[in-house]
């Protein structure tokens, strides 16, 4: 049974032993009348080989109270679209798939380029930001959720839970993150939140002091899952990070567009599990070692951003605390491990600390060197300045593909 604690500054809604998947989807139906919902699916051409997505779709098929799917599809030849479209065509709601490697889709980026706004590369960033746009030109949908195709242990719950609280008018939310227990196969999974997010927030804390910055991020339960829903207004106006920083980058968008009353965190499953990534830490062009070197950029060009000053001599403090913090949380794990019979490697965990600590410091060292780097891909608002009819023209492409 979970806890019913109330911790830090994000309202946190659990999940209690009884299953109300019936209940909340008869009340999403009804809410969904005033407040329509799109389901955004991130996805790569290869997830189509996989067994998460196939199980994902079928779990769909038994949902009606969405008003449209959209499955943003990347890395992707026409087989691979056409193969798509015909597995969403089963579902009982509007889907469409969002062809980026399509000509049509090619030539909208190009066009972005050639005005000057800056798009990242290609991947999930990217891809997201612009099935945002196809759902905000159709402007038929009050709510956005999204979460990703590799999750294996997908059930109806899992997207109720998402949907209801920014769905339901009552709870007065904008923006909803979600999070779940990291562990199956009896070990515990969730490295780069475990041993990288947090030990470096608390570190963070010790170096520059209270920030209400830090509180809000350090009081998610999982601060990298991939899953949240929010109101229409808040895609319309939050920029993207292109890189790894996606899910950070997103909470600090939030934090700077809404007010923290508005965002909760809603625990979504008792099982979750995905594809894992590799460590790599041997090379960080790959892996977590990429993963988290982004997503340390991201932090600190956040923190940047809010006036806090970060220089060499603050990064080799903060390289210091964040080990020692590591080392102290990497016992509080194995203790937690034991007294519950998992399995775990001590071992492991230290070389995941030493792989998370080089990120830290290849990070810093580029922090320093450029710290504004890559700029997020740009808002829908900053679109619609330059180019009035790029939403409506989005919109048009992807009816074409989806012909």
């Amino acid at each position: 049974m979970s806890d019913f604690y109330q911790v830090g500054v994000v309202a946190t809604f659990h999940r209690f032993e009884q299953d109300h998947t019936e209940r909340l989807e008869a009340e999403l139906a009804g809410f969904a009348r005033l407040r329509p919902i799109a389901l955004v699916l991130p996805a790569l051409a290869s997830e189509l080989d996989g067994t998460a997505m196939p199980h994902i779709l079928g779990a769909l098929k038994q949902v009606a109270y969405l008003r449209r799917v959209e499955l943003s599809l990347d890395r992707a030849d026409r087989g691979q679209f056409e193969r798509a479209r015909r597995e969403l065509s089963q579902l009982p709601v509007e889907s469409r798939v969002v062809w980026h490697d399509g000509p049509r889709l090619s030539e909208l980026y190009q066009e972005l380029q050639a005005v000057g706004l800056t798009i990242g590369e290609q991947g999930k960033g990217r891809s997201c930001w612009m099935t945002y746009g196809d759902v905000l030109a159709a402007n038929d949908c009050a709510v956005i959720a999204l979460h990703d195709t590799d999750i294996t242990t997908y059930d109806r719950g899992f997207l109720a839970r998402l949907c209801y609280p920014v769905a339901n008018p009552i709870m007065s939310y904008e923006f909803c993150k979600g999070f779940y227990p990291r562990i199956s196969g009896g070990r515990m999974h969730g490295r780069v939140t475990r041993l990288l997010m947090t030990p470096l927030l608390r570190s963070l804390y010790k170096l520059v002091g209270h920030h209400p910055l830090l509180v809000y991020l350090d009081s998610f339960r999982y601060v990298l899952a991939g899953e949240f829903s929010m109101v229409s207004d808040l895609a319309r106006v939050n920029r993207v990070p292109g890189d790894w920083g996606l899910e950070v980058g997103t909470l600090a968008e939030v934090y700077r567009n809404t007010s923290v009353s508005r965002v909760c965190q809603v625990a979504l499953t008792d099982r979750y599990d995905h594809k894992h990534q590799e460590l790599s830490p041997d090379d960080p062009g790959k892996g977590l070692l990429r993963m988290s070197i982004d997503i340390c950029q991201s932090i600190f060009r956040t923190l940047a951003r809010e006036g806090i000053v970060l220089a060499g001599g603050s990064f080799r403090s903060l390289l210091a605390t964040y080990v020692r913090t590591a080392e102290d949380t990497i016992t509080r794990f194995q203790d937690d491990a034991l007294i519950n019979g998992l399995a775990y490697d001590r071992h492991e965990e230290e070389v995941a600390v030493e792989t998370f600590a080089r990120a830290i410091r290849v990070a810093g060292e580029r922090y320093i060197n450029d710290p504004l780097g890559m700029a997020p891909i740009p808002n829908w608002n900053r679109v619609a300045s330059a180019i009035p009819d790029f939403l409506d023209r989005l919109k048009a492409a992807v009816d074409l593909d989806n012909a």
